[in-house]
């Protein structure tokens, strides 16, 4: 009994700490065809790359971290980030397939791993808005935030799943384009 304790306090104070970014189990395979849910699909490079760190989510994990024990303290104490935190990109439109986008676009990209810097190469970039309808879930369980900036278009994923954020001279963008162009569903 005391063992289910100790896993159920752990399990209680890594959600309450808003723990660390991993919010699936496991990675659910990408299906191509889901870009028939973006709104906006471009190719573009990203000029500006921003980490937004959520700063009520890194108080709640200190909160939690100076009540628990050591052993605790020791196993949550190197989170670095948080599902709640989200990249902020400008992206300058080289070309739209799909949609509307002005020559300089500002979307969101969340639950992701993360990286200081974008190599300077040109994307393929699939957009969702805030509020259409995701691609259906493919894995066993997700986590899904509500969008960091409703004002914003997001990176297109599948819950648990690759993003819609692919190098513009790789197979699977295109894949993508020869799906935009069929019309394919």
């Amino acid at each position: 009994m005391r063992g289910f304790g100790f896993v159920a306090l752990f399990n209680l104070g890594a959600m309450l700490a808003a723990g660390p970014t991993s919010a699936c189990i496991d990675i659910a395979p990408m299906d191509l065809h889901d870009v028939s849910y973006a709104d906006v699909v471009v190719v573009g490079r990203v000029t500006k790359y921003t980490l937004v760190l959520d700063p009520e989510a890194r108080k709640r994990h200190q909160e939690f971290l100076a009540h628990s024990s050591g052993k605790v303290r020791e196993l949550l104490g190197k989170a670095n980030s948080f599902m709640t935190d989200y990249a902020r990109l400008e992206i300058a439109v080289e070309e739209v397939l799909r949609g509307t986008a002005p020559h300089t676009l500002t979307v969101t990209w969340d639950n992701t791993a993360f990286s200081e810097t974008m190599p300077p190469t040109s994307y393929l970039i699939a957009l969702r808005s805030s509020g259409s309808p995701l691609p259906p879930l493919r894995g066993a369980t997700a986590t899904i935030l509500p969008d960091p900036d409703p004002a914003s278009l997001s990176v297109l994923r599948a819950p648990c799943s690759a993003p819609f954020f692919f190098e513009s001279t790789s197979s699977d963008a295109d894949i993508v384009r020869q799906i935009l162009n069929s019309g394919s569903k």
